[in-house]
């Protein structure tokens, strides 16, 4: 026998038996977690209902571990996200739903510009909703140690839903980590800002009114200013401390005037930058990408950045988001 087909039927062995386990293993925390969600308050029915056909999905744990936001630098991740074509495609939806999101953005005074970059990054204006069983992924994603406890809550939260018809669990179908709709809510999402702006006694995430206005509540409730800016890309001096670059998007530090920063901008004086506005620096490629530049790139941000990291807790997100918003600005 070859060695090189004794090592084939190795590594076939090891993924049976670790698929075996994995199976095993699951099958253990799917009863544990049934008892604590009834155990919570959910219904037996809803529990048994809805968790009898969850299952375990290896191809959720990979996605997990390889998310583009971990990998491509800042350019190229914006570059791919705010197209000529990605801007032609936002217009021709507006154009169409033109009467509801201009209703969307008079009643909670949050720029069309922002939610249709919202929507076009999230699910390209609803073209990727994404078919992940939601139940699924998300209690792949409990029974996974890596962030067992943030998404264990989501489902709990998501069953709680369920069990006050709130959320059909037949069209439970969106991203592998187990958000939904055109804005990709997640259930904490849904239960704290969705909302059925049409009035006919369901909440839409598929459809452009409740998907719309939901996101615009969700914005104006968090605290995002109508016209004011999310960033300025800017150029370091050397003589800036280490201490006041951010990169990481868990919590934004040492945030100052605008204006104190200017000893450490060369282009400050040509931003047209508000003196007096709370901002801070960021870094976003330096603790992600092999041999990047500490200074470069750079960008001085504001309030409304902060926002979009509140929706998604990446620096690159929220620029290719602030980006697109600014690029249908210069076009609607």
């Amino acid at each position: 026998m070859s060695k090189i087909f004794t090592l084939i039927l190795f590594l076939n062995f090891f993924l049976i038996s670790n698929a075996n386990s994995n199976s095993h293993s699951f099958e253990l925390w799917l009863k544990n977690f049934k008892k604590q969600a009834i155990e919570s308050g959910i219904s037996v029915k809803i529990v048994n209902d809805v968790m009898n056909d969850a299952r375990f999905l290896p191809k959720v744990i990979e996605y997990d571990r390889f998310q583009p936001e971990f990998y491509e630098d800042t350019f190229t991740y914006v570059k791919k996200r705010t197209s000529r074509k990605k801007v032609r495609e936002g217009i021709k939806l507006y154009k169409k739903e033109k009467k509801i999101i201009d209703q969307v953005e008079n009643y909670f005074k949050v720029e069309k510009e922002i939610l249709l970059a919202l929507m076009g990054i999230e699910t390209n204006f609803g073209k990727y909703l994404g078919k992940m069983d939601i139940i699924s992924s998300l209690a792949t994603l409990s029974y996974d140690k890596r962030r067992s406890e943030f998404f264990t809550k989501e489902l709990l939260i998501l069953l709680n839903l369920i069990d006050k018809k709130i959320i059909n669990k037949e069209i439970l179908f969106g991203s592998w980590a187990g958000a939904f709709g055109n804005f990709q809510f997640m259930p904490r999402t849904i239960r704290n800002y969705a909302i059925d702006f049409n009035n006919n006694k369901l909440i839409e995430l598929k459809e452009t009114v409740d998907s719309f206005a939901s996101a615009a509540n969700y914005l104006k409730k968090i605290g995002w200013k109508k016209n004011q800016p999310c960033f300025l890309k800017v150029e370091l001096k050397e003589n800036i401390p280490l201490k006041y670059l951010n990169s990481s998007a868990r919590k934004i530090i040492n945030k100052k005037k605008a204006i104190f920063f200017k000893k450490y901008i060369s282009n400050f004086e040509s931003l047209n930058i508000n003196p007096n506005q709370t901002s801070a620096i960021i870094i976003p490629d330096k603790d992600i990408i092999p041999g990047a530049q500490t200074l470069a790139p750079a960008y001085i941000i504001f309030d409304n950045y902060e926002k979009i990291l509140s929706w998604n807790r990446s620096l690159r997100f929220a620029i290719a988001v602030c980006t697109l918003k600014e690029n249908f600005k210069n076009e609607i």
